[in-house]
């Protein structure tokens, strides 16, 4: 395949991220069910954190099977059935809060995992000249999700309901993941974009042979980029499970204008994810997480005490770029470290971080405001977290046998 056509493929992939993204968008359901169910903070946020949880580990299962079949297209179509699949059974849920884990948390999690890890792979493999900056691309789409959804879900959630809402959204979902599935599939092997060599840079930057799982995890720098990927996406997570309710009790806006801002600061989550990892091929992976930690120390400890609305969308703007750019700078920092051959499930299985950090952040931010009244105090925890951070990049190196 000549150098252009790889662009195709991302184009798709980016597609099927924003469909999978919309997950982002949680919160805008979250008044909706307690008003109609009475059920309370915590119950309603442990379905999101269930679906990110599994997420995770769906991740690497389907980093694994990907590996051993070699076909991503088929990988990445189970995916986009269960994800549509468990949305719109969430229809159901006046079945009991039971029910909306198990469809939306659980089915749409193992989706959710196996049909993100997919386009990461794939194009890590069709872009080794630009590692960072496609991989910020793949994954660019599931930041803008809720850009789309966040809005659209609000307008449904008034003229039909949250659960008929649910079912509109797991059909426009299946069908927009699985048409994009199609477009996935490896480059033939040994291929290589036509007149590329690595550069000094890269060559510092990334391992000499690829590793397989097992010789990955049994190196201190697999772990140190896990906990890096756990940090950071426990601030950013923390934030997204609670958007809509931080921005309306802070900011003092209404239903809809709060639902505005989501949909506007997703837009940095997405931009985040391609600015921050495009940055990483030029300052290196280490550099730009240490100035992403410091950034969200600073802007999440200032947030309880913005009293403007468009001072607040800015301020969680700059945040979730800083979110995303941890999604789009790791799979580089994975592949530069262990190879892109098992990236797969190597990286599918780092992104338990993700589900672990989500079982952390949400509910700890949940638990907060039903005691303490107010987000505030939940929000300079996390910036105090963000703070003593910044030292994991600073120490982690490549492996000994880099290059």
């Amino acid at each position: 395949m000549k150098s252009t056509g790889r662009w195709g493929i991302a184009v798709a992939g980016f597609f099927m991220q924003m469909a999978l993204g919309a997950v982002y968008a949680w919160s805008v359901f979250r008044t909706p069910l307690m008003e109609r169910f009475h059920w309370s903070i915590s119950q309603v946020t442990l379905t999101f954190t269930i679906c990110i949880l599994v997420c995770g580990f769906s991740a690497f299962l389907g980093g694994l099977w990907l590996n051993r079949s070699g076909n991503p297209r088929r990988v990445a179509l189970t995916g986009g059935f269960l994800y549509g699949l468990g949305v719109f059974l969430s229809s159901y849920s006046t079945n009991g809060l039971w029910w909306l884990y198990l469809s939306y948390g659980l089915i749409g999690g193992l989706g959710l995992g196996a049909g993100y890890i997919i386009p990461i792979a794939v194009l890590v493999k069709w872009f080794p000249d630009r590692r960072g900056l496609i991989t910020g691309i793949a994954v660019g789409g599931f930041g803008a999700g809720a850009l789309i959804t966040a809005p659209l879900a609000t307008l449904f959630i008034k003229s039909m309901g949250v659960l008929n809402t649910f079912a509109y959204l797991g059909i426009i979902y299946l069908v927009v993941v699985m048409a994009a599935a199609f477009f996935m599939k490896n480059p033939p092997a040994g291929w290589t974009p036509e007149g590329w060599t690595p550069n000094a840079v890269q060559v510092r930057q990334r391992a000499a042979r690829d590793y397989k799982l097992g010789e990955a995890l049994r190196t201190w720098q697999w772990w140190a980029l896990w906990l890096m990927l756990f940090l950071n996406v426990t601030a950013g997570i923390s934030l997204i499970s609670q958007e809509a309710p931080i921005f309306r009790e802070i900011a003092k806006v209404t239903v809809i204008e709060a639902a505005a801002m989501v949909g506007i600061v997703s837009i940095g989550n997405a931009i985040g994810r391609i600015f921050w990892a495009a940055t990483s091929d030029i300052i290196t992976r280490r550099w730009t997480f240490v100035i992403m930690f410091l950034l969200q120390g600073i802007l999440i400890w200032a947030m309880p005490g913005i009293a403007s609305p468009t001072s607040l969308t800015l301020v969680a703007f700059a945040v979730l770029m800083c979110y995303g750019g941890g999604f789009g700078t790791m799979p580089a920092f994975a592949a530069d470290y262990f190879g892109s051959k098992n990236v797969a499930p190597i990286y599918g299985l780092m992104l338990t971080a993700w589900g672990f950090s989500s079982a952390f952040g949400p509910l700890l931010m949940a638990q907060l405001r039903e005691t303490e009244g107010s987000y505030g105090h939940g929000l300079r925890i996390i910036a105090c977290v963000m703070a003593v951070s910044v030292l994991v990049p600073l120490v982690v190196r490549p492996p000994h046998d880099a290059a």
